[in-house]
């Protein structure tokens, strides 16, 4: 249906990829991977007509619809959330406006008559009068209340107009869906339900995401964005990145043999060139050396940082009491009657249906709020790091460099360790001296991470890692956590992440209390249905 042909983009002189060639259809869900800068978004914006590629075409048939989920959240502020949603139909919700205008008329007369049947028919075609249902589905499907449908857009959050422009997005039987990282701000059930429509949807969906569970449930192929190239292979993420270790370690295998064989003939000529009785022979195997290629590997543009938890203090036996914690924030009470116990090997995801109430109470458990009531304690024994969900007061208000920046929370001062340290963290060469107000959400995390990672701290407390990383970033993170002997507070909307790294879930529920079990998070997912 979509097709891709002999594709590059050019900045400044240089292809971000060059003469890519594919093809979509229906029936299949395309994920798009790569490194942060490799050019996915760019390569969406290209497929969607958004952006004119440098060289090539991109042919879709134009009797199909597309849809793309639209990044901009305020720009629908004055209009009803089920007016933004049947946008996603533009004829149909263009339909719908003519029509109202034509009953409007005062002077309706004999040729509104007609135009007004003949939009009817067109608006009755394209499933116009099951809009609103569809509409309070998707809004239910997503966590949104149906019933708010005719409020604006301005009376909701960040989280929930995201929420709509991803109903917009898969508003009215789109051939096509393209979707740029469609699960971010959205909770478990909202994801599990939109793995279940992309799944039971017959058209194409083509997907940017950084969410491994998301993209090994819904794809059916992977699209590889890497060494300046954009390759298509059939599987899942799990099945790619498999095939994909496999292949560099035959690669390299196979260098490693043809490097032997090219080092025994070297010195075979050496040792008999010189030889009459061998010199035929040394002949023979120097025109096979000219023959023995290594294959160049080529250089990927993936990077994976170093992230290494270590703990100064071994914990004691008291770790963190919580009693009976409560907090109302904006009129609404987000923590009520909060009470658990933290043990020395627990690594904890905390989950909670109000967005508000994980962040206000790792706030809490860090100084930073006061509860409306309650107590907690930490044990003597213990010292925290915090990664807050919001990141932004670290970086206001300064004209610092990243490594200025981390000077201020290091032992050793020396620009060596620095740069040694930044280096783990992807930060090199004139890098370092990037003021940290220019910096991208994933670079201002990896300075984050590595000021957590200095402290030496025992208990770490972690409010949603892994935005704004790539899958790189996020399995170094995971791999830290996993490793990080110490006790793990944390939240993450990110399914292979908590399932990989907690041995217990505690719920903030909306009544009151917790919901708290030593367990994995699908099998608490199961539990609570």
């Amino acid at each position: 249906m979509l097709n891709v042909n002999g594709v590059a983009i050019n900045f400044d002189g240089q292809n971000l990829f060059s003469n890519v060639n594919l093809q979509f259809l229906p029936g299949n869900c395309y994920g798009i991977i790569g490194a942060n800068g490799a050019g996915k978004s760019t390569f969406l914006r290209i497929l969607s007509g958004d952006l004119e590629p440098s060289k090539g075409e991109v042919t879709f048939d134009p009797k199909y619809r597309m849809s793309v989920l639209k990044q901009d959240h305020f720009a629908y502020e004055d209009q009803t959330i089920f007016d933004t949603i049947m946008q996603g139909n533009a004829r149909l919700y263009e339909i719908a406006q003519e029509k109202d205008a034509l009953y409007a008329k005062p002077d309706f007369d004999e040729e509104d008559g007609n135009r007004a049947a003949e939009l009817e028919a067109e608006f009755s075609e394209l499933n116009g009068w099951d809009a609103e249902t569809e509409a309070a589905k998707l809004m239910q499907g997503l966590g949104l209340d149906s019933n708010d449908m005719y409020n604006t857009m301005s009376t909701l959050n960040q989280t929930e107009k995201v929420k709509v422009l991803l109903a917009r997005a898969l508003f009215g039987q789109p051939d096509m869906i393209l979707l740029d990282e469609p699960t971010n701000g959205l909770d478990a059930k909202a994801i599990t339900w939109l793995e279940d429509f992309l799944i039971e949807y017959e058209g194409t969906v083509i997907v940017v995401s950084h969410d491994r569970h998301f993209l090994n449930n819904v794809c059916t192929h992977i699209v590889d964005v890497d060494y300046g190239k954009i390759k298509m292979y059939v599987g899942n993420y799990d099945f790619w990145y498999e095939s994909s270790q496999l292949m560099q370690r035959m690669m390299r295998d196979q260098n490693r043999k043809a490097e032997e064989k090219i080092k025994e003939l070297q010195n075979f000529i050496q040792r008999f060139s010189a030889n009459k009785s061998k010199s035929r022979q040394a002949t023979s195997r120097k025109k096979l050396l000219d023959k023995i290629t290594v294959e160049e590997m080529p250089a990927s543009s993936r990077r994976y940082p170093y992230v290494g938890f270590t703990m100064d203090r071994e914990l004691g036996k008291d770790v963190l009491t919580v009693s009976g914690l409560t907090k109302t924030v904006d009129g609404v009470k987000v923590l009520d009657n909060v009470t658990f116990t933290v043990g020395r090997t627990d690594k904890i995801a905390f989950t909670a249906s109000n967005e508000f109430a994980v962040p206000t109470l790792f706030k809490i458990l860090m100084g930073e709020l006061e509860p409306d009531a309650g107590t907690f304690k930490w044990g003597v024994s213990t010292s925290q790091s915090y990664f807050p969900q919001d990141n932004s007061a670290y970086f206001t208000d300064t004209e610092d460099s990243i490594i200025r920046w981390l000077e201020q929370y290091s032992k050793d001062t020396t620009e060596t360790y620095l740069r040694g340290f930044l280096g783990k963290m992807l930060f090199s060469g004139e890098d370092v001296y990037k003021p940290v107000q220019v910096l991208s959400g994933g670079e201002k995390v990896r300075c984050m991470l590595s000021r957590m990672m200095m402290f030496g701290s025992n208990v770490l407390l972690l409010d949603q890692p892994t935005n704004h990383l790539d899958l790189e970033s996020i399995t170094a993170v995971n791999n830290g956590l996993i490793d990080f002997k110490g006790v793990v507070l944390f939240a993450s909307h990110d399914h292979e992440f908590t399932q990989t790294v907690a041995n217990r879930i505690i719920e903030i529920l909306p009544e009151g209390g917790t919901f708290d079990r030593v367990t994995t998070y699908d099998e608490y997912l199961e539990m609570r249905g």
